[in-house]
């Protein structure tokens, strides 16, 4: 579809994120439907199929079905996918816990060698705020984290640790995500998204939405479910990791795990709670091994515009800032379900803390799965390795 000046969209500063779509007030704008590429996978006997589930969709993949939250839970959401016939069913989790080490990782070395780096260091997990970043602000694409977002990063890691680990050909891997987020359809097809040099890392993207409508084709029973656990390969993830879906969430697990890498010991959990924020920008400073972090995080774009103008102003000044460009985090991302009128990621945003205390595990660095991909694979966070398949270059 053509846009302003003749352009493909594409090829506009338009960020992708389909906050348009969730507003419509004719319903006349739509996500790109990728649901066939995913049926011709499943159908074809020679290829593994498997499929990573992000944090922000079990906040709502039951809104669309009629499913009340209590009825609409996470094991609930794995055994309506495996009905789907998907030979592995993986949580993105996986891959926010990973990106926390090596964002966490590329924080610590920002900071402590500032004469060599740009500061403040953007978090980069959200693929419509790097675009806008890129067109809007492209004297700060320096400050971007190259850490690769989760879903890329489990992508990446899934065609290289988990197929050889599992002795399959990772050619003959399809792999697809379940996100939020309409950005992400874009993300997966960038250049730099194939460091296993199998083709793209991530094969495609569907929204939550479309999930609801495989769900509808196969005649799922999502009334009769039962819990079913993720593919335990690379199924565990971290409370951290959970919350990257609310804004301010990646933020607060870089800071958990900055703060162990630092100095050898962990905070409390919630020791950074007061950064969360559900409109405009919060900030917050932190003392880590005598340092002073100074950070932000921001919801929505059009805040994100207000704060980077006043730190350009030099009217403020940070280290570290998340920004994600739907109100409220990827619980209000353009792919999710849609109540006419209302914004549900006030909602939402609190199913994800509350599985965030739940956890066992709340530091992404005492991921048991995540410490044996270092150990059989990936080294340590900013290894030769993990620059290669977890870290990208943003566009000249």
């Amino acid at each position: 579809m053509g846009v302003a000046d003749s352009k493909e969209i594409e090829d506009s500063e338009c960020t992708l994120c389909g906050q348009c779509v969730t507003r419509c007030p004719t319903g006349a704008l739509s996500a790109r439907d990728d649901t066939a590429k995913i049926l011709e996978a499943i159908a074809d006997p020679d290829t593994t199929v498997f499929v990573q589930i992000a944090p922000a969709v079990r906040t709502a993949w039951g809104e669309g079905l009629g499913l009340s939250r209590r009825e609409a839970t996470v094991g609930k959401m794995v055994s309506a996918v495996k009905q789907l016939g998907i030979d592995y069913v993986f949580d993105t989790v996986f891959g926010a816990d990973m990106t926390i080490m090596e964002e966490a990782s590329e924080l610590l070395e920002r900071l402590t060698h500032r004469d060599k780096y740009s500061l403040p260091m953007f978090t980069s997990c959200c693929p419509a705020w790097v675009s806008f970043c890129e067109t809007q602000f492209p004297q700060l694409k320096p400050n971007l984290s190259t850490a690769k977002s989760p879903q890329q990063i489990f992508g990446a890691a899934c065609k290289t640790w988990f197929a050889q680990k599992m002795s399959i050909d990772p050619e003959k891997i399809f792999s697809f995500s379940m996100m939020p987020c309409m950005a992400k359809k874009n993300e997966c097809c960038l250049s730099g998204m194939n460091g296993a040099e199998t083709g793209q890392d991530v094969d495609a993207v569907i929204t939550n939405r479309e999930l609801d409508r495989l769900l509808r084709i196969h005649q799922v029973n999502v009334y009769g479910l039962q819990e079913s656990d993720f593919d335990n390969v690379l199924g565990d993830g971290s409370g951290a990791g959970v919350i990257f879906g609310a804004s301010s969430g990646v933020m607060e697990a870089a800071l958990r795990s900055a703060y162990y890498f630092a100095t050898g010991a962990n905070p409390a959990p919630d020791a950074f709670a007061d950064i969360r924020v559900m409109q405009g920008y919060r900030e917050l400073t932190v003392e880590i091994a005598g340092m002073q972090v100074r950070a932000a995080a921001v919801s929505g774009l059009a805040n994100a515009r207000a704060l980077i103008e006043r730190m350009l102003s030099g009217e403020v000044s940070y280290d570290f800032i998340e920004v994600m460009a739907c109100p409220g985090g990827c619980v209000g991302g353009g792919g999710q379900p849609i109540k006419d009128g209302y914004e549900q990621a006030t909602d939402r945003s609190p199913v994800l803390y509350s599985l965030d205390q739940a956890n066992a595990v709340r530091f992404s660095h005492e991921n048991p799965s995540i410490q044996t991909a270092y150990e059989e694979f990936f080294g340590k966070p900013l290894s030769e390795k993990a620059h290669k398949l977890l870290h990208r270059k943003h566009s000249e």
